[in-house]
């Protein structure tokens, strides 16, 4: 009875624990940020303070508040003709300082990578083996190229971690390349998550070699001019 009385508990606790977890941690999350652009930002804002209840209390947040406007105010400048200079001379500049210019470029090429002015930089998610044959790995199709024996070519990101940028950049034929079926989005939180986040079931085959399954792929534009490969199994029914 003992027994089942300690398991009762136990299992019960566990799922409450699960379940606040998250809940803790997105609060701690928010809960730094707030606290840090309001200490750092606070100081700049006029102070508002409201009488209540015979007792005065002073409105915090306004940190907040100015650190949005200052990244409106960042945003207009950067778009106009001058900005753009100024953010390419800020560029050359940082380019120059040793141990920043690691730190910044890295940061630059993150922030390009998933701007909305560069919206093909991640062209479509696929599947290739890597090390080996019969391992498959998520990664990106970045580019296309041809070589001097105008044997066309696609860059292929396998990444490692995205804050800083990090992984393997291969040079891959095009057959050599397994469409995923899924979006930038969830090949993204796919691999931010380690995998928890995936869909139940891949709508590819995985298992064998992409030179035994021996596809047949064609790239085609859609309407938006992004490049998409579509297998067609030989031999298929």
């Amino acid at each position: 009875m003992t027994k089942k009385v300690f398991r009762h508990l136990r299992t019960k606790i566990f799922a409450g624990i699960l379940i606040t977890l998250p809940l803790g941690i997105t609060f701690l999350v928010l809960q730094f940020v707030f606290n840090t652009l309001d200490n750092i930002l606070g100081p700049l804002m006029p102070k508002v303070t409201v009488y209540l209840f015979n007792q005065v209390f002073a409105i915090r947040g306004l940190g907040i508040i100015g650190f949005f406007l200052l990244l409106y105010l960042i945003g207009l400048i950067a778009t106009n003709v001058l900005g753009r200079k100024l953010v390419s001379w800020a560029d050359q500049l940082f380019a120059y300082i040793p141990v920043v210019k690691n730190i910044y470029l890295s940061a630059k090429q993150l922030t390009n990578a998933f701007s909305t002015s560069r919206k093909n930089a991640f062209r479509q998610a696929v599947f290739v083996e890597f090390p080996q044959e019969g391992n498959f790995v998520l990664g990106f199709i970045t580019n296309e190229l041809t070589d001097l024996e105008h044997q066309t070519k696609v860059t292929v990101f396998v990444p490692t971690g995205f804050v800083p940028p990090a992984g393997f950049l291969l040079f891959l034929p095009k057959e050599k390349v397994l469409p995923s079926q899924l979006t930038i989005e969830e090949a993204i939180k796919a691999i931010m998550s380690v995998g928890i986040v995936t869909p139940h079931t891949l709508s590819v085959p995985l298992s064998g070699t992409l030179s035994e399954k021996n596809f047949k792929k064609e790239s085609i534009e859609n309407s938006k001019g992004m490049m998409y490969l579509n297998p067609k199994i030989k031999g298929g029914p």
